[in-house]
């Protein structure tokens, strides 16, 4: 059984800063990439940045200087440092990983609860 548990949402103001941790738990092999998603209310799910297990990232044009993905293999734990946060930055963000168990011959992606993040006076 793998579980991914997010951490680090809440309310900011504009220009604030705010760190997400997600730490993935249980039986696992590896993991290759990780990765953070939100889902703001009628909008459809966007890609915010991604980090390879090498450490290559990925990130959105619109958090793109503003936000940095780290990971602690070690630790399976991957972070998401927002800084200059905007009103429209608020949504729903979800940690994805993609993970190998034991037995499997391929990876699973797996996905976060969920925390939420407020930017707002």
């Amino acid at each position: 059984q793998v579980q991914l548990v997010e951490s680090g949402g809440g309310l900011v103001q504009p220009g604030g800063s705010l760190r997400l941790s997600c730490a993935a738990s249980g039986s696992i092999f590896s993991i290759n990439v990780m990765g953070w998603y939100r889902l703001a209310p009628g909008k459809q799910r966007e890609l915010v940045a991604v980090i390879a297990s090498g450490g290559s990232t990925n990130y959105a044009n619109s958090v793109k200087g503003r936000f940095t993905i780290s990971r602690d293999n070690a630790e399976n734990t991957v972070y998401l440092q927002m800084n200059s946060l905007k009103p429209e930055d608020t949504a729903v963000y979800y940690c994805n990983a993609q993970i190998l168990t034991p037995a499997a011959i391929r990876s699973t992606t797996y996905w976060g609860q969920g925390t939420q993040v407020t930017v707002s006076s």
